[in-house]
């Protein structure tokens, strides 16, 4: 038999064909098995991206992914098992909070997640900001820990849609992460793989996301749902914005103990409004709700009767972290807070604050990465004192800093003050939640 030659695919592709999935299955495969080289993927990625691909591309790309590599199942663990994920933000801990708490209302959360990278912040880091806490679990023991726990939080596994990882590392370098086929095919065909019977996707619109303009963020967004239930999994997508950052943390310890004082009750609005809207779909898709909204009063009545605090407390022992931080949080270790006061020429009311900006500089302060192997500092970040709505006056703490990075505080301060703007009357602080796409159509068109 001749070897496989992927240089019709790209001329196919380059001419604006349409490739049939028997196509596509081929040319990731063998990509999988290092049968094609970087360079003609490279050729095929940044054909596609200038071509296009249509939704049986999209949806054959996935599949191809997700089997390329183990598809978990999890038909022994009783109850529909439901994940959530989010296309990426500055301050977007909302995983820390929504698994256990969704867990503790009864709907097993089978979850993997992803690292930062960029200015946008990763679940696994803020995790590993707990002392001990693992993310590098087995597929038995995430399978045993799903089973007896109701939920379970660990990294991708190299099991796991191993194309997506040659994949995703080849589009950060070849300028074509930003295509919405190639983004849904590595979203779901990782989610797919999980064993999950159901998913919520939280897209994010704006400055600070991935996806800047609500045209693309809709897009992406009926391209996620459309692939989830042609696989046969219900999918339900929140668009949500990400201008400002979610809640007051930026920084994965910060934001860790942020997510621990909400599971503790403390009412952070912009980011528990988000959190309770994702938990309400997961428990309405999960069985245990008539529909969202009783899933809301579900979620709210775990977080105030302790429960879903409990459950985050069983998932940090689980997985070999201090659990004392849980009831503790103050224990994240952080470096001295130094402030960060308004200049004389801020004042009135806090309009906006520039997410993409803040999530960049926490990067500099040595909360991100700009390369996968970079290491991050747990403690570093920003904790906002002011947000949208507040009332400002010169030399009122904006916010709080936290580096190691003593010699560039003087950057630091700067650029964070910068990144806010007043206006002279006072505002009410719009929703986060701008809509939601379920079974073809959207709430508010």
């Amino acid at each position: 038999m001749p070897a496989f030659n992927p240089v019709d695919i790209i001329i196919s592709k380059r001419d604006g064909q349409v490739l049939s999935p028997e196509r596509i299955h081929a040319l990731v495969a063998a990509y999988t098995k290092a049968d094609v080289p970087d360079y003609q993927m490279s050729a095929f990625l940044m054909a596609a991206m200038l071509r296009g691909m249509d939704e049986s591309e999209a949806f054959a790309l996935t599949r191809a992914m997700l089997h390329s590599g183990v598809v978990l199942d999890l038909s022994d663990v009783p109850g529909i098992k439901v994940d959530k994920h989010s296309t990426g933000g500055v301050g977007d801990k909302v995983s820390l909070i929504l698994a256990p708490l969704v867990a503790a209302c009864g709907v097993p959360v089978p979850m993997i997640s992803g690292r930062g990278l960029g200015h946008s912040g990763g679940t696994l880091d803020k995790l590993e900001a707990i002392p001990g806490f693992r993310t590098d679990l087995s597929i038995d023991v995430y399978r045993r820990q799903i089973k007896e726990l109701g939920v379970v939080m660990i990294g991708q596994t190299a099991e796991i849609a191993p194309a997506d990882r040659k994949l995703y590392a080849l589009r950060d370098v070849t300028g074509t992460v930003e295509f919405i086929p190639f983004i849904a095919a590595s979203i779901m065909s990782k989610k797919l793989a999980e064993g999950i019977d159901a998913l919520v996707l939280d897209v994010k619109c704006g400055a600070g996301a991935f996806m800047k303009t609500d045209a693309e963020a809709r897009r992406l967004a009926e391209t996620l749902v459309s692939i989830g239930e042609q696989f046969g999994k219900h999918t339900v997508a929140l668009l949500t914005e990400m201008s400002t950052p979610l809640g007051k943390a930026i920084g994965n310890g910060p934001e860790t103990a942020e997510a621990i004082r909400c599971l503790h009750g403390e009412e952070v609005p912009d980011l528990m409004d988000v959190t309770y809207a994702l938990a309400g779909e997961m428990l309405w898709l999960g069985g245990a709700a008539g529909s969202p909204d009783a899933g809301i009063e579900q979620a709210r009545a775990a977080i105030a009767s302790g429960v879903a605090l409990e459950k985050f407390a069983a998932l940090v022992t689980a997985q070999g972290g201090d659990s004392s931080v849980v009831y503790y949080p103050d224990r994240l270790d952080t470096p001295p807070a130094v402030e960060v006061r308004a200049p004389d020429d801020l004042r009135g009311h806090v309009a906006h604050i520039d997410a993409l900006s803040l999530g960049w500089t926490s990067v500099k302060m040595g909360a991100g990465r700009m390369r996968k192997e970079d290491l991050v500092d747990p403690a570093a970040g920003i904790v906002l004192n002011k947000k949208p709505g507040d009332p400002v006056s010169p030399g009122e703490v904006l916010a709080r800093l936290h580096t190691q990075k003593q010699d560039e505080l003087p950057v630091f301060r700067d650029a964070v003050a910068r990144a806010f703007t007043c206006t002279e009357d006072p505002i009410s602080p719009a929703s986060r939640l701008l809509d939601r796409f379920s079974d073809g159509q959207w709430a508010n068109p």
